[in-house]
């Protein structure tokens, strides 16, 4: 059985009078893809927000790898393999896909801002620059300036930028968001290769790519997480159900609906 990664015990987080995240809980076992569903305004981004250090929470607990990093900073939490990705495209549009992922690369090595270095370690962060690239599907372009990618293909390379850091945990924020069909087939592809390889929280609203991908789903309403199951337990579960489709509503129902 798996190791638990990460653990989120009793989490709060209170904006004024609203409660984003109601004494959340939610257990991602190593190697797998966990998704956090739920409808519109349920908490999610703000559980990712807490769990990745961006904000932190007012009660309660995030246990990653053992440690306890609830008071952790974000930066420090990517250096231990606790690391995401946002709604929006994050990369440096000016750059080429090739000087995109050889700067995270670096970031990750530590050698930032040292201008003398040695012309091996260069060629060595351009052969791994050149790896994730084509591990991502963008090995034909490399000397892309990445501004000039297409949608799918700037999330693609987001992606390659956040493996750059080899994380243990990746927390992926609608990795699918504004693709077509064939950008988004692309990217399920990807991501179900690195299944085993690490392990991936995935906050997605296409329900059709959950459901393909997912070993575990958390269905988070109001903040609560209300329940957790394998694809088959949340299509059955009257309560997600409920969620989604009102009380009058408890007959099964297509993917695409959820």
């Amino acid at each position: 059985m798996s190791e638990v990664l990460l653990h989120v015990d009793q989490l709060v987080k209170r904006f004024g009078g609203l409660t984003a995240t109601d004494h959340a809980q939610l257990k991602v076992k190593q190697g797998t893809i966990h998704a956090l569903i739920g409808p519109n305004g349920a908490g999610k981004t703000t559980l990712i927000h807490q769990i990745s250090g961006a904000l932190q929470p007012d009660e309660g607990s995030i246990r990653f790898a053992g440690q306890d990093v609830t008071a952790m900073p974000m930066h420090r939490r990517a250096r231990i393999g606790l690391v995401r990705s946002y709604q929006i495209t994050s990369i440096f549009k000016r750059l080429s896909v090739m000087d995109n992922i050889a700067l995270s690369v670096q970031a990750r090595s530590g050698s930032s801002f040292r201008f003398w270095t040695a012309a091996r370690s260069e060629r060595e962060r351009y052969a791994q620059a050149c790896a994730l690239a084509e591990r991502v599907g963008l090995g034909g372009r490399l000397h892309t300036i990445s501004g000039a990618l297409s949608h799918g293909e700037q999330r693609q390379l987001e992606l390659g930028l956040a493996l750059a850091t080899q994380p243990k945990l990746l927390l992926l924020d609608e990795p699918m968001a504004g693709m077509g069909p064939d950008e988004s087939e692309n990217m399920v592809a990807l991501l179900e290769s690195l299944r085993g390889e690490l392990t991936i929280l995935l906050v997605e609203h296409d329900m059709d790519a959950v459901f393909r991908l997912a070993d575990t789903i958390s269905t988070l309403v109001f903040g609560k997480v209300i329940a957790s199951g394998t694809a088959q337990q949340i299509k059955d579960n009257p309560d997600v159900k409920r969620a989604y489709l009102g009380d009058d509503a408890l007959v099964d129902a297509p993917a695409a609906a959820y």
